[in-house]
C-alpha cells in the first residue's frame, strides 16, 4: 500500500472513531437523570416517588429520562435540595410548600427568604397529623403528651415542622417532654413498641406501613388532635383541613380518630426545563389508573383535585403544557 492510500486508511479510520465517540458522547449527553426526593421508606412519599420514577422510567426509551427516587429527611429537607441544585423534584407537605414560598417559619427558609423560584406540580394524598401512644401509657387526649417521651422526628421532616407550630400555639417547648426524641418516621415504631417511648407522631397518608407496624408489635392506638391551638392552626390557614382517620384501620383503634391535616404535594424549581416536566407529569397521569393501584392511599384521587388542592406556588410551565393539552386547564 502506497503512503498516500496508507495516510487516506488512517485518516478514514481517525474519522469513523471520532464519529463514534462524537455518537456515544451525544446519547450520553441526552439521556436526562431525574432525581425526586421523597421520604422515610416506611412513609407514603417514598410509594409516591417510587411510582413516579417507576412510570417515567417505563418510557425512557421514548423521552430519554432515568428517573430515582432515594430516600430524604422530608419536606423540608426536599425543599431546601431542589432550592440548592441537589434534588430536581420532591414531596412536601402543603404547608411547608406554602411557608417556603414566602420564607417563613422554618429556620432555614427564614434565612434564605422567599423561595420565587419553587413551583408545583400536583398534589396528591391527604396526610392526617396522626399520634399513636402506647396503651400503658396513659395517653388519651393530645394535651396528655405532655411529661411524656415524645419523638418529634427529625430535623427536616414535615411532621417535624408541624409539631413545631403546633408547639407554639400550646407554649410547649422541648422541655414540656420528659424525653424529646429525633427519630426518623421509619425508626420510631420499633422504639415505641421497645419502650423507649411513649408517642409517636406522623403526617402521612392512610394506611401507613409504619402505623401498622406499631399497632401490631405492640399495644398501641391512636390519639385525637383536637383543641383550641388546633382550632386556631385550621381556622388560619387554607392548607389545613379537619381530618378523620376511620376507626378499624389499625388494630386497638375502633373509632375514629379526629385530627388535622393538609395535602401531599410534588414540587419542583422553574429552573428544572419544561420538557423534564412535562414528560413526568405525563407519565403519571397517562398512566393514571395504574398509578392509583400503587398504593391505597391513591385510591379516591381525581386529576383535576390534584392540580388545584393544597397548591400554594405557581404550577411549573411544564406541568401547564400537559393540563391544557387534556383540557383541564
Amino acid at each position: 500500500m502506497s503512503l498516500k492510500n496508507k495516510l487516506a486508511t488512517t485518516l478514514l479510520s481517525s474519522a469513523v472513531g471520532l464519529a463514534a465517540s462524537l455518537g456515544a458522547t451525544t446519547t450520553m449527553a441526552a439521556q436526562n437523570y431525574v432525581t425526586i426526593g421523597t421520604g422515610g421508606q416506611t412513609g407514603v412519599y417514598y410509594v409516591v416517588g417510587q411510582s413516579i420514577c417507576r412510570l417515567v422510567n417505563r418510557g425512557s426509551k421514548d423521552h430519554n429520562i432515568k428517573c430515582t427516587a432515594p430516600s430524604t429527611g422530608g419536606s423540608v429537607a426536599n425543599i431546601n435540595a431542589i432550592r440548592e441544585g441537589q434534588q430536581d423534584m420532591g414531596m412536601t407537605q402543603s404547608d411547608w410548600q406554602y411557608y417556603a414560598g414566602k420564607g417563613e417559619k422554618h429556620d432555614s427558609f427564614k434565612a434564605k427568604g422567599p423561595f420565587k423560584d419553587l413551583r408545583a406540580l400536583f398534589s396528591v394524598h391527604p396526610e392526617p397529623f396522626t399520634v399513636i401512644a402506647r396503651a400503658d401509657s396513659g395517653v388519651e387526649t393530645f394535651a396528655d403528651l405532655a411529661g411524656k417521651r415524645v419523638n418529634l422526628n427529625n430535623p427536616g421532616s414535615g411532621t417535624r415542622g408541624t409539631m413545631e407550630l403546633i408547639m407554639a400555639e400550646m407554649g410547649w417547648d422541648k422541655g414540656t417532654f420528659k424525653l424529646a426524641a429525633e427519630l426518623k418516621a421509619a425508626e420510631q415504631a420499633q422504639a415505641l413498641c421497645d419502650n423507649k417511648l411513649d408517642v409517636m407522631l406522623y403526617s402521612v397518608g392512610h394506611p401507613s406501613g409504619a402505623i401498622k407496624e406499631a399497632t401490631t408489635s405492640c399495644d398501641s392506638k391512636l390519639i385525637p388532635v383536637t383543641g383550641p391551638a388546633i382550632d386556631k392552626l385550621v381556622n388560619g390557614n387554607d392548607f389545613y383541613a379537619p381530618a378523620t382517620i376511620p376507626g378499624g384501620m389499625y388494630r386497638g383503634t375502633d373509632s375514629d380518630t379526629t385530627t388535622f391535616g393538609n395535602a401531599a404535594t410534588m414540587v419542583t424549581s422553574a429552573n428544572v426545563d419544561n420538557e423534564t416536566v412535562y414528560q413526568v407529569v405525563k407519565a403519571v397521569f397517562d398512566n393514571f389508573d395504574r398509578f392509583k393501584r400503587l398504593h391505597p392511599a391513591f385510591n379516591n384521587l381525581k386529576p383535576q383535585d390534584m392540580i388545584k388542592n393544597g397548591l400554594s406556588a405557581p404550577l411549573h410551565d411544564g406541568a401547564v403544557r400537559y393540563y391544557k393539552e387534556k383540557g383541564w386547564m
